[in-house]
């Protein structure tokens, strides 16, 4: 009987530490399960990304289409430049020869503003003219007196008038501070320049668009 009694004891021993074990894991593994993605480290990530994403979106739109014009205005002004030096060497006619100058001097000057804006934005600037300004240049350093100065003041006209059309909706839109400050100046400058070049093509005869060129510029809202 004490036999007996002492294989009971020992049997229930030898039975309850697995069950206990098992209580003890099950539960344990189900928190575990449970709680680590409830933890404030782990859900952190996801909240914030979704945040940045939202309200972001449209901002982040607007910041490319900003660095866009950034950069697409620097080879329009180094063109300006570059085609201004020429004409101010090789027009026949007084008057192409002191618009060019101009377009050396106001561009130049516009050309460090936009190089000042983007410095600020963090936006990396080409340092040459594009493929088709490149193009035009080539083509007026092949020609000289009137044959320049028609081909030059042609190619300004259009130039012109489509800077103006870029800066203007560039202006209209939420932007940079600094940008659209930036931006209404060189409206003005480049509008000024429109209606010297429109003046200048009609004289001699050239074509220049029916619209905006000797439109006031609109008042700008800052």
């Amino acid at each position: 009987m004490k036999f007996s009694h002492a294989c009971t004891i020992l049997l229930a021993t030898a039975i309850v530490p697995p069950a206990l074990l098992f209580a003890q894991v099950d539960p344990a593994a189900v928190p575990a399960s449970q709680t680590q993605p409830n933890r404030p480290g782990q859900q952190a990530p996801s909240t914030p990304s979704l945040q940045d994403s939202g309200p972001n979106s449209g901002d982040l739109g607007q910041v490319m289409q900003d660095k866009m014009f950034l950069r697409k205005a620097a080879e329009g002004g180094i063109a300006e430049v570059k085609l201004g030096q020429l004409a101010a060497q090789k027009a026949s006619s007084d008057d192409v020869k002191a618009f060019g100058q101009k377009m050396v001097d106001d561009h130049t000057k516009l050309n460090l503003e936009i190089a000042r804006v983007a410095d600020s934005m963090g936006v990396m600037l080409p340092k040459s003219m594009n493929k088709e300004d490149q193009a035009e240049y080539d083509k007026l350093n092949a020609l000289s007196g009137n044959d320049f100065d028609m081909e030059y003041l042609s190619f300004m006209v259009k130039d012109h008038h489509k800077d103006l059309h870029e800066f203007r909706m560039e202006a209209a839109s939420p932007t940079d501070p600094t940008l659209h400050d930036a931006v209404v100046k060189a409206q003005s400058v480049i509008h000024e320049h429109t209606v010297m070049v429109d003046k200048l093509a009609r004289a001699k005869g050239i074509p220049v668009p029916a619209h905006g060129g000797n439109k006031p510029a609109p008042a700008p809202t800052l």
